[in-house]
C-alpha cells in the first residue's frame, strides 16, 4: 500500500521563503519606508522581489500622478510579468516532497496576472478615453488568466464568509450561528479549501442576506451563515497558498471592480470582447482577499477603502450610509493595526472622519500624518494627505490655508500643477485678494503646456483652459483692463470645480447658508418663480427645447422688470439696493451669462439641498438644467444639475420617509417632490432654522441602534413603500437624462458617467431594502 504524502507542517514549499523575504520588503513599504523597501526588494531577481520593486514604482506612480514615473512602472512590472512567464514554465523537480492542495507553479501565474493587471492600471491613471481603452486591452489579457484562476482556485464559488479578521488556520468543523471575529479568523484560511475540497456544499455568493461585510464586526446579520465543510487532518496553508487564495480573489475582484467602475460609453466598447463586471460579486472577491496575510490582503483592503472613499464621496446618496461607514471604519481598523505609521491608512482615517461630518477632526489627523519629525516618510503617499487636507479645508470655507495647501502639492509631485493653481487662485478671489489671484491665474497657461499627459492636456486641463479664455472674454466685453482679468471673476474657480468633486456635499448647514449668502448678492439677484416647475417638469423637458430662466429673460429684455427674491422666505440677508433702472442693472451685473447663472443656480441648489431647504434646492436645480441649452462654455451644468435632482430626491425621500414611519405622518407626492403632511409648502420652515453644526441630509438622522450598533429597520407603510417605488424609479429615468448629456465633448464627463454608476447602484440596493422594484 502506498504512503500518504506528507503534508507535515514541518514541509515547506520550495518558493516560501522568497515570498516571506519580498513580504518583508512590503512591510517596509507600507510603513511609509519607501526606500527601504527598494533597497530590500534589490537584494533578488526572482520574480516576486522584481514585482515588489514594480509595485514600489507603480504605486509611486499612482499616487502622485507622476508621468515619468509612469513609465518606471511600466519597465518594472514589464520585467516582473516576464519572469514569472518564464518561471511558469518550469516543471515540478522531481525531489520535491512538498504537497500542496494547488498545483505546482500555480504562484507565478498569480505574480504574471498581477503584473498584468497593474500595467492595464497604469494606462488608466490618465483619466481619458485613450487610457481607459489602453487599460481595457491590457485587462483582456488578464480577464483571460484571472478566470482560468478563479475556476482552478475556487471551482464551486467564493466562499461564502468574508471575515475582516487576519486568517490564523485551524481546524474546524463548522461554523457556527453568530459567530465571533475570532472564529470566523480561524475559518477564513480553510474557507477556501472547502470550495475545493467539498465541492458538494461549496456554496456561490447569493443576492439574499444580509452585507457581506457584516460578518466582520459579528453582525446579528449572520443568521443564514453557512456550514463550511474542513476536511480533517488537513495541514494549515502556508504563506504560498496564502498568495493563491488572496491572490486570486484579488485580481478577480479587481478586475471585476475596475470594469464595473468605468464610463457606460467604455464598458459598451469592451463588452464587444465579451466581458462582464459583477460589482457584488467583486467585492465580496475583494473581502476574502482582505481578510489574508498576504500582501494581496493589504491590497484588497487598500481598493475597498478606495472604492468605499469613492462611493461615500462621489455617488452623492447611499442607501445604507451608516452600514458602509462601519464598513469602511473595519477594513481601516484591520490594517492600520498592523501599520500604524503609514499615511496611506492615516488618509483613511480621516477620510473617514470627513466623510461622518467630522472636518476638523479630519483636519487634525491629516495635518499629524503630516508633521516633519515623523520616522520615515512616502511622499507619495504625503501628497496624498496633502490633497485630502486640501479639500477638506476648502470645504470648511478656510480658503487661506486651503490655497497654501494646494500649492504645497506643486512641491511635492509634478501633476497638473495648473489644477493646482487654478484652485488656489479661487481660495484667493474667495478672500478677495484680486491680484494674488491674478498672478496665479496668468501663471497656469505655461504649466499646462509644459507638462501633458500622453501628450494630451488632461480633462481637468481642458476644462480650465475654456474657463481662462471665457474670463478674458468677459472682461473685454465689459471693458475692464485686459491685464486685470481677474476683477470679472465673481465665483471662485476653486467652488465651481469643487462641483466636480461634490465638495460640498458634506459640509454644515452653517457653511452651506454662508454660501448661499455670498451667491445671493451677485446680480442680477435670483429669482424665485411663484409656481416652481417641478422635478417632474424639468425631467420631461429635458429631450428637447430648454427651461425659461426669468433671469435670463430678464436680461434678454433690459425693459422689463424682474420680481425681486424674498430674501427673508430664503433665509438670507437683504442686501445694498441695486439700481432701479433694468437697463443700467444689467449692465453692471455682477453675473451677465448663461453658463455664470446656471453655476450659481447650481451651487445655491446644492447648498440649500445640504442646509435641508428641499423646495428651493428643487427651485435653483431645476433653474440650473433649465439653462442647459443656453450656456456655452459650461455645457457640463445640464447633466450634472440633473444628477444632483435626483440626489435631492433621494435624500427628501429619506428624511421624509424616517420621520412619516416614525411619528405616523405619510408623505404625498405633489408637484413640489415627497413632502410631509405636517410640514405645508408654506410653511415657516423654509427660513434658516436648523442646527449650525449637524447635517441636515445625512442619513444619521433619526437613527436608532440596536445593542450591537446596527441600525434598526423602520417599518414602511404600503404609501410609503408605493412613493418610494416612483421616487426609485424615477431617479432611473432622471439619470439616464444626466448621462445623455454627458457626452465625450462635455468637460469631464467620465467623471460624471462614473458617479452616474455610482448612484445607480445606490438606488438599485435602496429598492431592494424597501421592498420595491427598481427597473
Amino acid at each position: 500500500m502506498s504512503e500518504k504524502p506528507n503534508t507535515s507542517s514541518h514541509l515547506e514549499h520550495p518558493n516560501a521563503a522568497l515570498l516571506q523575504s519580498a513580504t518583508k520588503g512590503f512591510d517596509y513599504l507600507f510603513s511609509n519606508d519607501l526606500a527601504g523597501a527598494r533597497a530590500h526588494f534589490e537584494k533578488g531577481d526572482d520574480p516576486f522581489h522584481l514585482m515588489g520593486l514594480g509595485v514600489c514604482a507603480f504605486l509611486e506612480a499612482a499616487l502622485g500622478m507622476e508621468t515619468g514615473l509612469m513609465t518606471e512602472a511600466t519597465r518594472c512590472l514589464a520585467l516582473s510579468e516576464a519572469g514569472a512567464r518564464q518561471q511558469m514554465r518550469v516543471t515540478k523537480p522531481r525531489d520535491i516532497k512538498y504537497v500542496s492542495r494547488f498545483s505546482y507553479g500555480l504562484e507565478w501565474e498569480i505574480l504574471n496576472a498581477d503584473a498584468v493587471v497593474l500595467l492595464g492600471m497604469t494606462h488608466a491613471l490618465s483619466e481619458s478615453y485613450l487610457g481607459y481603452m489602453q487599460c481595457m486591452y491590457s485587462l483582456n489579457n488578464a480577464h483571460t488568466k484571472f478566470g482560468k484562476l478563479y475556476k482552478t482556485v475556487f471551482p464551486n464559488g467564493l466562499p461564502s464568509t468574508d471575515p475582516i479578521s487576519p486568517s490564523k488556520t485551524s481546524h474546524l468543523k463548522t461554523v457556527s450561528h453568530q459567530p465571533s471575529i475570532s472564529s470566523l479568523a480561524s475559518a477564513s484560511s480553510k474557507a477556501s479549501a472547502a470550495t475545493t475540497t467539498g465541492p458538494s456544499k461549496a456554496m456561490h455568493p447569493t443576492r439574499s442576506g444580509g452585507s457581506f461585510f457584516s460578518r466582520w464586526m459579528g453582525s446579528s446579520a449572520v443568521a443564514s451563515t453557512p456550514i463550511l465543510p474542513i476536511e480533517q487532518g488537513a495541514s494549515d496553508d502556508g504563506p504560498v497558498e496564502d498568495l493563491i487564495v488572496a491572490g486570486t480573489a484579488f485580481g478577480f475582484g479587481l478586475f471585476n471592480l475596475v470594469f464595473s467602475l468605468l464610463p457606460k460609453k467604455i464598458q459598451g466598447v469592451v463588452g464587444l470582447f465579451g466581458f462582464k463586471s459583477d460589482r457584488k460579486l467583486a467585492l465580496q472577491a475583494l473581502a476574502l482577499s482582505a481578510s489574508k496575510d498576504d500582501v494581496h490582503g493589504v491590497f484588497a483592503g487598500l481598493v475597498l477603502m478606495t472604492y468605499h472613499g469613492v462611493v461615500l464621496l462621489l455617488s452623492g446618496y447611499q442607501s445604507d450610509e451608516k452600514r458602509l461607514l462601519k464598513e469602511y471604519k473595519a477594513i481601516v481598523d484591520k490594517i492600520e493595526k498592523r501599520y500604524p505609521e503609514g499615511a496611506l491608512w492615516i488618509l483613511n482615517r480621516a477620510k473617514i472622519m470627513r466623510m461622518a461630518y467630522d472636518a476638523e477632526g479630519a483636519i487634525e489627523v491629516l495635518k499629524e500624518g503630516l508633521k516633519a519629525d515623523r520616522k520615515h516618510s512616502f511622499v507619495q503617499a504625503d501628497m496624498l494627505l496633502m490633497f485630502e487636507l486640501s479639500w477638506t479645508l476648502l470645504s470648511q470655507r478656510r480658503y487661506q490655508e486651503a490655497a497654501e495647501a494646494f500649492m504645497k502639492i506643486t512641491e511635492m509631485n509634478s501633476w497638473s500643477h495648473g489644477t493646482y493653481y487654478f484652485i488656489a487662485a479661487g481660495c484667493y478671489i474667495s478672500l478677495g485678494n484680486i491680484a494674488k489671484a491674478q498672478e496665479l491665474l496668468d501663471a497656469i497657461p505655461e504649466l499646462i503646456d509644459k507638462k501633458k499627459m500622453t501628450g494630451k492636456d488632461l480633462p481637468t486641463e481642458v476644462f480650465i483652459k475654456k474657463k481662462l479664455a471665457f474670463y478674458k472674454e468677459k472682461q473685454a466685453r465689459t471693458g475692464g483692463d485686459p491685464k486685470k482679468w481677474a476683477e470679472c471673476i465673481k465665483i471662485s474657480p476653486a467652488e465651481e470645480i469643487g462641483i466636480f468633486w461634490n465638495n460640498h456635499s458634506r459640509i454644515s448647514p452653517a457653511i452651506a447658508k454662508q454660501h448661499v449668502d455670498e451667491l445671493v448678492k451677485l446680480s442680477p439677484v435670483p429669482v424665485v418663480e411663484p409656481t416652481p416647475l417641478s422635478p417632474t417638469t424639468s425631467f420631461k423637458s429635458a429631450k428637447g427645447g430648454s427651461l425659461k430662466s426669468p433671469i435670463l429673460e430678464g436680461l434678454r429684455s433690459l425693459s422689463r422688470r424682474s420680481s425681486s427674491f424674498d430674501v427673508e422666505r430664503a433665509g438670507v440677508s437683504p442686501t445694498a439696493e441695486t439700481p432701479k433702472d433694468e437697463t443700467e442693472k444689467a449692465k453692471y451685473a455682477d453675473l451677465d451669462t448663461p453658463d455664470e447663472l446656471a453655476i450659481r443656480a447650481l451651487l445655491l441648489g446644492v447648498n440649500y439641498r445640504v442646509m435641508g431647504q428641499w423646495e428651493l434646492a428643487m427651485k435653483f436645480l431645476n433653474e440650473a438644467f433649465g439653462l442647459k441649452d443656453e450656456v456655452s462654455v459650461s455645457t457640463w451644468v445640464g447633466g450634472v444639475a440633473m444628477f444632483e435632482i435626483v440626489v435631492a430626491e433621494l435624500k427628501e425621500m429619506e428624511v421624509r420617509s424616517r420621520r412619516g414611519a416614525k411619528e405616523g405622518t405619510s408623505t404625498k407626492k405633489d408637484e413640489k417632490g415627497p413632502v410631509s403632511e405636517v410640514s405645508s409648502a408654506s410653511s415657516s420652515t423654509l427660513s434658516v432654522s436648523v442646527s449650525a453644526a449637524s447635517p441636515v441630509t445625512s442619513d444619521a438622522e433619526d437613527e436608532d441602534e440596536d445593542e450591537s450598533g446596527n441600525e434598526t429597520p423602520v417599518e414602511l407603510t404600503p404609501e410609503l413603500k408605493a412613493r418610494w417605488g416612483d421616487v426609485l424609479n424615477g431617479a432611473m429615468k432622471k439619470l439616464d437624462v444626466a448621462l445623455g448629456l454627458a457626452g465625450s465633448n462635455v468637460d469631464l464627463s467620465s467623471r460624471l458617467d462614473s458617479r452616474i454608476a455610482m448612484l445607480k447602484d445606490e438606488v438599485v440596493a435602496k429598492g431592494l431594502m424597501v421592498g420595491v422594484e427598481v427597473k
